[in-house]
């Protein structure tokens, strides 16, 4: 059973652990899964890779969320055995041809993504030639805007698509497009130009019943993010400037758990504005070398935490790879010292999903934390004031 606790400050006095800590705040991801649901005009599909933990998953079943981005197997059957109730749809674009036989005949997965012809071979064969298939286009977008792009790898060019819907439909009960603007989009622009994109595709191959806008919402990691309702608005507005009659969905990860979790790690050994940690790049710490220091981050002594001054200190991990380095700024408490703890907020994203057992560091603790967050605010905007 998960430990709980009533704050962070008090679990490091109560736990006095030696292992890095994944703290979950399971109120504030039901509280953020609700905000969503009711602010979009469609499905709302959450990405089981962003978090699978058991605990994280169970707590946006529990705010409403019905229906779940799976991109393996595996996490159809995690989430299948976890919430039998709960709808799998496989939006990875390649699929070996067992997995997508076992996740239509034993799971009940109907929805499947492709973005080349010989993939919409493989699902017709895997199926048995099922009459009840929903298939999904992968559209290829810009990723002008994104933090992380999602160019290159998947999705395919406009007179592609169409030849693919054109081909799903004679064998598809429901057929769809879809995109993926990439992580952390600070434009909602970007949704607008990708739905321009879609909806020639659309209009051209003679319609659709669906539009997946995909994932990409960003997190409140400094504060200055635009909004969720700043993209709802662009979505609406350009589906309306093109009339599309589809059915909406939506499928975001980083958006309904970033603020839903820390990461604990002690600091091991101070070196001037070095801090070398127990938790890294290969541990439950790699946004912060792939996304950059732009995290909430405090320094907790055994007495509470550090207060007064802040500094700007670069992070390392604890294996002996040079790789594992988070570079600064990270603004902490100037008197940080060894045995201390910095908490991280905002890592309920690609924190724990990420993690390795490279060089033997992969072991931690999960608790469970009752507190409102220091970092986070009522509203859809997390704050972080950091003075150069």
């Amino acid at each position: 059973m998960i430990q709980s606790y009533g704050g962070a400050a008090a679990m490091i006095r109560a736990f006095t652990p030696e292992l890095p800590i994944v703290g979950i705040r399971p109120h504030l991801i039901r509280a953020r899964a609700a905000e969503v649901l009711e602010s979009f005009p469609g499905d709302v599909l959450y990405a089981v890779k962003c978090n699978d933990h058991p605990v994280v998953l169970e707590a946006l079943f529990a705010a409403g969320v019905r229906q779940f981005d799976t991109a393996s197997i595996k996490e159809i059957r995690r989430v299948r055995q976890l919430l039998p109730e709960a709808v799998c749809h496989f939006m990875h674009p390649v699929k070996s041809m067992e997995a997508i036989a076992e996740a239509y005949h034993t799971h009940g997965v109907r929805r499947f993504v492709l973005d080349h012809p010989r993939e919409l071979e493989k699902i017709v064969e895997a199926t048995g030639h099922a009459p009840d298939l929903e298939l999904f286009v992968r559209l290829a977008v810009p990723g002008d805007g994104a933090l992380l792009t999602l160019t290159g790898k998947f999705g395919t060019g406009p007179a592609e698509a169409i030849e693919l819907l054109r081909l799903a439909k004679d064998v598809a009960a429901e057929t769809g497009v879809t995109f993926h603007v990439g992580s952390q989009c600070l434009q909602p622009e970007a949704f607008t130009r990708a739905i321009d994109i879609a909806a020639a595709v659309i209009s051209a191959a003679g319609g659709v019943d669906h539009l997946d806008v995909g994932g990409g919402f960003p997190a409140a990691y400094t504060g200055d993010e635009p909004p969720f309702r700043a993209f709802v608005a662009a979505i609406t507005a350009a589906v309306g400037r093109h009339g599309l009659a589809c059915a909406l969905q939506c499928e975001p990860g980083r958006l309904l758990v970033a603020d839903g979790a820390s990461v604990f790690a002690r600091v091991e050994l101070r070196r001037g504005a070095a801090l070398y940690l127990n938790d890294g790049v290969y541990g439950n710490l790699a946004e912060l070398k792939w996304v950059g220091p732009q995290f909430p981050t405090r320094a907790l002594a055994v007495n509470g935490p550090r207060s007064g001054r802040e500094i700007a200190f670069d992070l390392f991990g604890p294996t002996c790879d040079s790789i594992d380095s988070m570079p600064g700024p990270h603004w902490v408490a100037a008197d940080v010292e060894d045995g201390d703890w910095l908490e991280v907020g905002m890592m309920g994203a690609y924190s724990s999903a990420l993690r390795t057992d490279f060089n033997g560091f992969a072991d931690c603790h999960t608790v469970l934390l009752d507190d409102s967050a220091w970092f986070a605010l009522e509203s859809d905007q997390a704050v972080l004031p950091r003075a150069a």
